[in-house]
């Protein structure tokens, strides 16, 4: 919970940065939570999923590492809620399977429908400019869509 709660306040344009100290002593300042998360020695179980998450979506996609931990951290934070009233861990994780499934319907009724053609990919362009955002690729990113 507390790692989440410490990457929620490095979040967005108003993100705070984070002052690191090394045990040896260097310093490092970021708000980057990639660089945070790789950054902490944590001996909890769950604190290490969490590391590990930030750290399989930073090799996957190089981005949203903050993001998802901070919805990890809300969703633990639910189910502890759940938990201290008795609910069963089993119904938890099916409340959170069919959470899923109510989002990905939601998403798949507003999604829109892009046209284009071989003649006509500028909106394909345009489409692809808006996903790659990312903090690695953003100077690129027409190239890259392109």
């Amino acid at each position: 919970k507390m790692i989440s709660q410490v990457l929620r306040t490095s979040l967005g344009p108003k993100g705070m940065d984070k002052m690191l100290v090394s045990p040896d002593g260097d310093v490092t300042i970021t708000n980057d939570g990639a660089t945070i998360m790789s950054r902490l020695e944590v001996r909890h179980q769950v604190a290490k999923l969490m590391v590990e998450l930030s750290a399989s979506q930073d090799e996957e996609v190089g981005d949203g590492t903050t993001g998802v931990v901070v919805l990890a951290g809300a969703l633990l934070e639910a189910a502890e809620s759940l938990l201290s009233r008795g609910i069963h861990p089993v119904r938890v994780a099916e409340g959170f399977e069919k959470a899923a499934d109510v989002a990905v319907a939601t998403l798949e009724a507003i999604a829109e429908k892009v046209e284009f053609s071989a003649t006509d990919v500028k909106p394909l362009v345009s489409t692809a400019m808006t996903t790659l955002s990312s903090k690695i690729i953003h100077a690129h990113k027409r190239k890259m869509a392109e």
